[in-house]
């Protein structure tokens, strides 16, 4: 099987995680973000991740592909979200801050799916799009959606790191571990203790790699 993803996109890092957690024979492939025709041709819509199945039919939709990844062998082994609502309200308040810290920063690191300048071009211009400001602009406020974005961190007081609770991940896990993995290229944030355990723990559970060692 292979997964077509983008390192930095949250909804596949999703499903890579189930990959890393089940430890599945998936060949992770990279596409270049511009490439939309790529996309298209294989589930007639511009979405990653998408899964080639061993049939080599083609599956999108992120927690689809999850579930299909977790079920394969019969043992599923991913619970039931229990803070759904939470997490979302979270990664909205969050995200204003997160979106502006990011998009420049995707720019400034080395990425597979950036691996040309076309594919570069296109994130800018939809992206800058997206905030409504120039990358320049949203990097030169970095220590002011920094320190904002390090308070919304706070409010994951209730966030369990997988060793307090036998190791055992729920699809709350997968929907907000992509977010807090991303924020690891920021430098300069300030994390609650349980939240940097609760980072580093996931990553070691899913094999997904953090950005500590090239945040800007």
């Amino acid at each position: 099987m292979k997964l077509y993803v983008f390192d930095h996109c949250p909804f596949c890092i999703k499903a890579m995680m189930t990959v890393g957690l089940k430890k599945l024979d998936v060949e992770l492939v990279y596409l270049q973000n511009h490439d939309v025709e790529a996309r298209i041709e294989k589930v007639g819509a511009n979405l990653v991740p998408i899964l080639e199945k061993s049939d080599g039919s083609f599956m999108a939709e992120s927690l689809d592909i999850v579930a299909y990844l977790d079920n394969l062998d019969g043992q599923p082994v991913l619970g039931e979200s229990q803070f759904g609502e939470r997490i979302s309200t979270w990664q909205t308040a969050a995200g204003y801050f997160g979106s502006r810290l990011l998009f420049p920063r995707w720019m400034m690191i080395s990425l597979p799916e950036f691996a040309c300048d076309e594919a570069k071009a296109w994130f800018t211009k939809n992206k800058t799009e997206m905030i409504n400001r120039p990358f320049d602009d949203a990097y030169a406020k970095s220590d002011e959606y920094i320190a904002k974005l390090s308070v919304e961190l706070l409010k994951l007081d209730w966030l369990v790191p997988p060793s307090q609770r036998g190791n055992q991940l729920t699809y709350d896990d997968i929907n907000i571990f992509p977010t807090l993995r991303n924020y690891t290229v920021i430098k300069g944030i300030r994390y609650p203790g349980n939240v940097r355990q609760y980072i580093d723990e996931m990553a070691a559970l899913t094999d997904i790699a953090l950005y500590d060692s090239v945040a800007v």
